[in-house]
């Protein structure tokens, strides 16, 4: 039988605390624009934009 590396039974620790502004935006952007593309364009994106400004309060 093949000699193979020992399974790991534990996960290694999460790192607590938040993600810089920049690196949610850079993981989120592929997913906005293949919705982008897929519903309608940057019509639907301004109306769904505005509608979360105003349950925003702005």
């Amino acid at each position: 039988m093949a000699h193979t590396a020992p399974r790991r039974t534990t996960f290694a620790p999460r790192r607590t605390g938040r993600r810089h502004p920049l690196v949610a935006t850079l993981m989120a952007l592929p997913l906005a624009v293949l919705l982008l593309v897929v519903f309608d364009g940057w019509e639907t994106v301004a109306t769904q934009a505005s509608s979360v400004g105003v349950m925003l309060g702005r």
